[in-house]
């Protein structure tokens, strides 16, 4: 059975709901704005960066490249790499920000 559950853009004040079988990147997407950076969608390229500030959350292995592991212990993680497991709020971080915080065309 699956589980939806609400994501709160911080940066934006964005709110969307997520499948606990969609990564946090996809239900983004499902917002339909444009701009939102997708990059390679398995961890390897680091475009999805954001910050994890409440919720919990499972996720899969994660370039090191890209996450270092005190990223990953500070909730900093790749949305293409991040299921939600409860509400959750995130900011946005790295190179998807500039895509994400500016006002809607």
């Amino acid at each position: 059975m699956t589980t939806r559950f609400d994501v709160l853009i911080q940066d934006t004040g964005e709110r969307y709901r997520c499948a606990d079988t969609r990564s946090l990147l996809e239900g983004m997407e499902a917002l339909g704005r444009k701009g939102i950076p997708v990059g390679c969608r398995n961890g390897g390229c680091g475009v999805c960066k954001v910050q994890i500030t409440a919720g919990e959350y499972t996720k899969r292995v994660m370039s090191r490249e890209h996450v270092s592991e005190d990223d990953e212990a500070q909730g900093r993680v790749l949305a293409c790499r991040v299921r939600p497991a409860s509400d959750l709020q995130l900011a946005v971080i790295g190179l998807m920000r500039k895509s994400v915080c500016r006002p809607p065309a």
